[in-house]
């Protein structure tokens, strides 16, 4: 089985997501990024937009308004100012 990315979603009522996934897909500040498993660790600030966590066959989607993303050795966290899962 392939390395999978950990992935963790913070907003500051609650955590909307934490779990392993294949790709997570995001806005940032200067460009949009997609993370998988090993990425260079970096750390950037969101700006309003989608973010998309696929695993497997499943997409899950995002709205997030705001925050910061970091990818470590231990994977990604996004800490956003608002979130919500799109229906």
């Amino acid at each position: 089985m392939a390395d999978r990315l950990h992935f963790s979603l913070v907003a500051p009522e609650r955590e909307l997501f934490s779990g392993d996934v294949d790709q997570v897909d995001a806005s940032g500040v200067e460009g949009d990024f997609g993370v998988l498993y090993g990425h260079a660790p970096f750390m950037t600030a969101l700006k309003e937009g989608p973010v998309t966590v696929r695993d497997g066959g499943q997409v899950r989607v995002y709205q997030v308004r705001g925050g910061f993303a970091e990818v470590t050795p231990l994977g990604l966290t996004i800490l956003a100012e608002h979130a919500a899962e799109q229906a």
